[in-house]
C-alpha cells in the first residue's frame, strides 16, 4: 500500500482504521480487536486513529488490553490520538456543560492519559480535536513543541480547524503541524470548494478525511450518489463503498481517508478502494450527484 509521508519521522498508510467506535462493539475482547487490528496490517494498514473522547472515554483502553495481550502489534503500528474536547461523560462526568481545553496542563495530562490508557511509550501523531475558542496560541503552541520535545509525541496536528485556525496555531509553535483531520465525503462536498483542501494542498498538507462514507449513509438505500457508485463499482467488481473512499484518493490534495467498522469481513475489504482507477469524467460524475445539479 502507498505510504505517506507526513514529516522527516512520519510515514503513514494512504488508508487509516478509524477506531472511533471501538468500544461499542459487542466483542470488545483483547483477542477480537487484535483481529481487526491483523485484518488491516494484512492489507498494509498500519495506520489507527483515536482520540480520548471516543467510547466515553474508553475506546484507548480497548486498544491498550489489545497491546498489553500482544506487544509485538506495537511495532507495526502507527497510533493516531486526539484530545481537547471535555465532555460530561466517562472520566469527565462531573464536568457541567461540554467544552474545549487547550492549555497546556490539559494537553500534557491527556498525552499522559493516552500513553497510559493504551499501553505505548510514544503517540506518533496527537491532533487537538476541535478549534477552541478560547485558545491561547502561545500557550496551546509552546505545549504542543513541549509534548514532541518529550519523546512522548512525534508529530503533532489538528482536526476540523479551518485555514485561519490552523495559521493562528502555527504561527506560534517551533513545530511544524503535518496534517488535519477533516470532514469530507460525497456526502459533505463543501471542502472541494471552501478553501479548506485548497489551503492544505497549496501547502503540501496531507490531509485526512473523517466519515469518508458519510457515517453510512451513502451506503444505505439508493440516493443519486449511489446509483452512480453502484454503476462503477460494477465495472471494478467492489462495492460502493470502494468507489466513495477512491473518490477521495483520486484526488490530488493527497487524502488519507479513515474507514472506522467493526465489522471484520468489511476491514478485510478496505484496501478494494485501491483497485478503483477513477477518471477525470467518473469523478465528476460522483461529484455532480453528490452536488445534485451539473457544474456551473
Amino acid at each position: 500500500m502507498q505510504r505517506v509521508k507526513l514529516s522527516d519521522s512520519l510515514e503513514m498508510s494512504r488508508l487509516v482504521y478509524g477506531m472511533w467506535r471501538l468500544g461499542d462493539d459487542a466483542d470488545t475482547s483483547a483477542a477480537h480487536v487484535e483481529a481487526k487490528i491483523q485484518a488491516c496490517l494484512d492489507q498494509g494498514v498500519t495506520t489507527f486513529d483515536q482520540a480520548d473522547i471516543y467510547g466515553d472515554y474508553g475506546a484507548e483502553a480497548v486498544l491498550g488490553n489489545a497491546l498489553r495481550a500482544n506487544p509485538g502489534l506495537r511495532q507495526r503500528m502507527e497510533i493516531v490520538t486526539k484530545c481537547d474536547i471535555v465532555a460530561p461523560c466517562g472520566r469527565y462526568a462531573d464536568a457541567k456543560v461540554k467544552y474545549y481545553d487547550t492549555s497546556r496542563a490539559h494537553i500534557v495530562k491527556s498525552v499522559d492519559t493516552s500513553l497510559s490508557e493504551m499501553a505505548i511509550d510514544h503517540i506518533d501523531l496527537l491532533l487537538i480535536h476541535r478549534p477552541d475558542p478560547m485558545m491561547d496560541h502561545h500557550e496551546t503552541g509552546a505545549a504542543l513543541d513541549e509534548v514532541v520535545a518529550s519523546g512522548k509525541v512525534g508529530a503533532v496536528g489538528v482536526s476540523n480547524f479551518r485555514p485561519w485556525d490552523w495559521s493562528l496555531l502555527q504561527s506560534a509553535m517551533k513545530t511544524l503541524l503535518v496534517t488535519n483531520q477533516i470532514e469530507v465525503s460525497l456526502g459533505e462536498i463543501s471542502p472541494f470548494t471552501n478553501g479548506d483542501l485548497a489551503f492544505h494542498q497549496q501547502h503540501g498538507h496531507p490531509i485526512m478525511a473523517w466519515s469518508p462514507l458519510g457515517g453510512g449513509l451513502l451506503m444505505a438505500g439508493n440516493p443519486p450518489v449511489g446509483v452512480v457508485a453502484d454503476e462503477i463499482a460494477a465495472e471494478f467488481g467492489v462495492d460502493r463503498a470502494a468507489v466513495a473512499v477512491a473518490f477521495l484518493l483520486a484526488h490530488p490534495a493527497n487524502i488519507l481517508p479513515v474507514l472506522g467498522t467493526n465489522n471484520l469481513d468489511r476491514i478485510k475489504r478496505a484496501s478494494d478502494a485501491l483497485k478503483v482507477k477513477l477518471d477525470r469524467e467518473s469523478w465528476y460524475r460522483l461529484y455532480e450527484a453528490a452536488l445534485g445539479h451539473e457544474v456551473p
